[in-house]
């Protein structure tokens, strides 16, 4: 699982060892990793150490919210048959995994595109866990209003850890 410290990763990472699945968590610098192990992650690796993926064992499953490079090492990891969620693009790109590579290990690439119909349903499902304590969300930062040009700045250094809030009051 790959951005495993940003506000989705930090919730996939929940929902996924709560599942009981074995959650090897990727993210950008020892601080990020550090948050994914404290939420359970079972293995963490530093996708900004060059050859990081030579550090993981094949997965089941990728779920990409980076993109770009980083994405397209973590498709290496996918074993035969497996899946790789591509839900977001920090690095400002999508995979771009080439479709024929995946057909030729039977791996399939789903793009999250979630209707409006779903994504609510999506809210409201990972809300109810979070209300019977199934998850918790992540606050990494808080900005007042006034400097929410400063706060887009941290996400878009990937400078931040879980949700950045900014404060009306």
């Amino acid at each position: 699982m790959e951005a495993a410290a940003g506000g989705v990763g930090t919730l996939l990472v929940q929902l996924a060892k709560a599942a009981g699945a074995s959650v090897v968590a990727a993210a950008g610098g020892p601080a990020k990793t550090d948050v994914a192990r404290r939420l359970g992650a079972d293995e963490t690796v530093d996708y900004r150490e060059p050859g990081w993926s030579k550090e993981v064992a094949p997965v089941d499953v990728v779920f990409d919210g980076v993109g770009g490079g980083v994405a397209r090492e973590a498709f290496g990891l996918v074993a035969e048959a497996g899946r790789m969620v591509s839900f977001g693009l920090a690095s400002g790109e999508w995979a771009s995994v080439p479709e024929d590579d995946a057909v030729q290990r039977g791996v399939a690439l789903v793009r999250a595109g979630a209707s409006q119909e779903e994504m609510r349903g999506f809210t409201r499902d990972v809300l109810a866990d979070a209300a019977r304590g199934k998850v918790r969300p992540v606050i990494g930062q808080r900005f007042p209003l006034r400097d929410a040009a400063r706060a887009h700045a941290a996400i878009e250094a990937r400078a931040t850890v879980g949700k950045t809030l900014l404060e009306v009051r």
